[in-house]
């Protein structure tokens, strides 16, 4: 048999660098999956295409490199849509294949006919269909570079009867993502120099943009004297071997933090794209660089801005920029987060059978997961306490769904890094909403036979939800969760697992859970009630208003006992 289309498109994605591909198999994907079975390109068959779509933008955030998914017409298709969306805002260069019915089918409402391009066109980079066998090489190497050079999700729409066309002669068009080095010009970078030179206390916020740029971010920091804070998708890159770190700041942030940014008289803003513009300061000199020149200025007005990639710009910078001398406004912030972490590192419990706070488990797993674990985490609490207690330290990364927001991420974007980094660590905390709503992805853990480890964080509730409600003053209502012991569901689908509700009893416990060669779940019962409480200058009057109503309304619906355990959980 000739060379069809569906063979011609998985060897430009080969070429491309794809090593595996996720999705579920089915219809008009079929000529494409044996397409994909006869090359090297790896075939993960999850339980639901949102998982692989998860699975794949991690695996393409962490690598860099292309990953993709594939999916049916119509309704397969349309399960990645939300992964695509996570991994399409994190700039992970994910393509997806999404197979569609005939093309003399199309137009007339057909079963499982989807407009892809309307579907697709808010989450992508690059979305097209190939309408005939002699464009295939060319629309795919067109997506596969889209989604390198755009840094991006890239969609492309094989009807089944192109998918199982002969492939024709085309042009040898190849795939080219080659990145250029981008820094200001002389004359900006010497306005920038002018403004940091006169500032007296200046503070650096990295963001995720300063990626293999720590050695030149500290040394900027060094010559400015300036306290750095970062953000929370910057933590990994910049958080470790930095004497000038003062941690996050928002609303998961620490005071040090806070107040370095808001006290300055110049914020030098790198690679970061924060979103919450009332942690900006007013009324101060604002300086940002950033690779990407829609950042500029979005978030806050600025007085220089300019493109350019962090680590290549300021290493043009340096040489223009005075040594500081006063150091008054950096260790007053250094020693306050310096503080504020043996504060929190000093957290106890009572006794052998007392309950055990998210964040208690939180350190325990810290002080023994491996030295270049992976981490990923569910939205919520899961990845507040992840963000604040695990440290990094130049090896481990942590990953969680910082920018779309979405729940049940953790567990498929834990299997995607195991799969690209089969000798790593890979530790997945899970909310227990989060868990459940992915809940089959465990059978996919299984069937891959890959040795995640999970911990299922179950406070019993959709906790970040409730947390929302009462600070509006409600009485939460519909964020209560009955949940199994997912230690035995575990050890059902195939997975050792075990349940622990007692603190003295956890970290043998998580000891005995790390050290399995396989995949592992350990189900900890934590305190329900602990808030995860913004820095202490910034709690909002209408949430300060909104906890007391809701105090008043819980003692009426006599949830009193409610009220004492919030109160006995977040007050020392």
């Amino acid at each position: 048999m000739s060379k069809r289309v569906a063979d011609l498109i998985v060897e430009t994605l080969q070429s491309a660098g794809v090593k595996t591909c996720y999705g579920v198999v089915g219809d008009t994907l079929n000529r494409i999956a044996h397409a994909l079975d006869r090359s090297e390109i790896d075939w993960v068959h999850v339980r639901h295409e949102e998982a692989g779509a998860f699975a794949a933008g991690a695996e393409a955030q962490f690598t860099g490199h292309l990953t993709a998914c594939a999916g049916t017409c119509g309704p397969g298709s349309l399960h990645f849509i939300n992964g695509l969306y996570e991994a399409n805002r994190n700039r992970a260069p994910v393509i997806l294949i999404a197979t569609q019915i005939v093309r003399h089918d199309l137009g007339f409402e057909s079963i499982q006919e989807i407009d892809f391009d309307d579907v697709f066109k808010g989450c992508s980079v690059f979305c097209e269909m190939i309408l005939t066998p002699e464009q295939a090489r060319r629309k795919t190497v067109a997506a596969c570079q889209a989604a390198l050079t755009r840094r991006g999700v890239a969609v492309l729409v094989v009807p089944a009867d192109v998918a199982n066309a002969a492939s024709h002669e085309e042009p040898p068009y190849s795939v080219h993502a080659r990145r250029p080095l981008i820094r200001p010009t002389d004359d900006d970078l010497d306005e920038i120099a002018r403004v940091l030179n006169k500032s007296n206390a200046i503070t650096i916020y990295a963001g995720a943009g300063c990626a293999g740029a720590h050695d030149e971010v500290v040394a900027t920091a060094a010559r400015l004297k300036a306290p750095m804070a970062h953000t929370s998708r910057g933590k990994d890159f910049l958080e470790y071997d930095n004497p000038y770190n003062v941690g996050m700041t928002g609303i998961i942030g620490g005071p040090a933090g806070y107040h370095a940014i808001l006290d300055c008289d110049a914020l030098f803003l790198l690679g970061a794209d924060f979103a919450w513009t009332q942690f900006y300061p007013d009324g101060v000199k604002i300086v940002q660089i950033d690779a990407d020149a829609t950042h500029i200025g979005r978030r806050h007005p600025v007085t220089i801005g300019t493109v350019g990639d962090i680590k290549t710009t300021l290493q043009a910078l340096l040489p223009r920029l005075d040594q500081h001398e006063d150091n008054a406004f950096l260790t007053a912030h250094v020693e306050r987060h310096r503080k504020d972490v043996a504060t929190a590192n000093s957290e106890t419990v009572s006794g052998p059978e007392s309950a055990i706070s998210g964040t208690y488990l939180t350190k325990i797993i810290n002080k023994l997961a491996a030295d270049d674990a992976l981490f990923a985490a569910d939205d919520g609490t899961a990845a507040v306490w992840m963000l604040r207690h695990i440290d990094t330290g130049g090896r481990r990364r942590t990953f969680a769904s910082l920018l779309h927001g979405t729940m049940a991420g953790g567990m498929p974007s834990a299997l995607g890094l195991q799969k690209c980094q089969p000798g790593r660590q890979v530790i997945c905390l899970a909310g227990d909403g989060g868990f459940a709503m992915l809940l089959g992805e465990l059978l996919t853990v299984v069937q891959e036979n890959l040795p995640i480890k999970i911990v299922v964080y179950d406070n019993g509730k959709l906790g970040f939800v409730d947390i929302e409600q009462k600070a509006a003053g409600l009485v939460p209502v519909y964020t209560d969760l009955k949940n199994p012991n997912f230690g035995e569901v575990a050890k059902v689908v195939g997975l050792w697992g075990q349940m622990v509700t007692a603190a003295g009893e956890l970290e043998d416990a998580v000891r005995a859970w790390l050290s399995q060669p396989g995949p592992a779940l350990l189900h900890v019962k934590v305190t329900p009630m602990q808030l995860v409480t913004p820095p202490s200058p910034f709690v909002s009057p209408e949430a300060v208003v909104g906890m007391a109503v809701y105090s008043a309304r819980a003692m009426l619906h006599g949830k009193g006992h409610d009220l004492w355990e919030m109160i006995v959980e977040n007050i020392p």
